[in-house]
């Protein structure tokens, strides 16, 4: 049953949904777009799907970047108000906090967090509209654009290509089981990294005063 329903799915469909959910959420607004990404990339290491892994890491490129560059557009025109309006209607993805962290990794790390923040889900929502609000040059934004959006975009594909590859290698009987576990693996792995960078921006700076 699922492989009939999933062979009905035109390959266009999926690279078209990995671009729009990747782009929407790049834009600044919270969609699972790492999510649609790995399950397009596990979809594409079936070949009866005939899914192309990497035109499914071109939409995702393509949705990343030009995402990001209206989501730095929209915070260049509205500035930091528009965050905090947002943080007021949507408290569990724009809430103080959120803001705080992705402020904190541009005081760290400046134009690097938009290369960075690829990898992390609350840095990816905000990076292109807090780059823009906080009046990021674009002449530096774009090229870290650019650059995060293929390291993310062509790493996490080839990397759960490969676990998917690897999975469906070892666990022949259990074909689905192989899916199953390779998308656990990545989550667990992005989980992880969220977590360690999350926890740098939170550190005080050392030789800060204790609050």
């Amino acid at each position: 049953m699922i492989a009939e329903w999933l062979q009905a799915i035109p390959p266009l469909a999926v690279y078209l949904a990995v671009l729009g959910v990747v782009g929407i959420e790049s834009l600044g607004i919270p969609l699972p777009g790492e999510v649609v990404l790995v399950s397009a990339t596990l979809m594409a290491t079936r070949p009866e799907l005939a899914i192309s892994a990497i035109w499914v890491a071109v939409a995702a490129l393509v949705g990343a970047v030009v995402g990001d560059s209206i989501g730095f557009a929209v915070g260049r025109r509205y500035g930091i108000g528009l965050l905090e309006a947002a943080g007021r209607r949507f408290p569990k993805h724009f809430g103080p906090s959120h803001v705080a962290i992705a402020e904190r990794a541009f005081e760290r790390w400046g134009v690097l967090t938009v290369i960075i923040g690829r990898f992390i889900a609350i840095l990816r929502i905000l990076a292109g509209p807090l780059a823009g609000a906080l009046r990021m040059p674009y002449r530096k934004f774009m090229p870290a654009n650019v650059v995060g959006g293929v390291l993310w975009t062509f790493g996490t594909t080839a990397a759960v290509y490969a676990l998917g590859i690897a999975a469906e290698t070892w666990l022949k009987r259990f074909s689905w089981a192989g899916l199953v576990v390779a998308v656990i693996v990545a989550l667990t792995v992005g989980v992880l990294v969220k977590k360690r960078v999350i926890g740098l921006l939170t550190r005080p700076e050392e030789g800060a005063p204790a609050p």
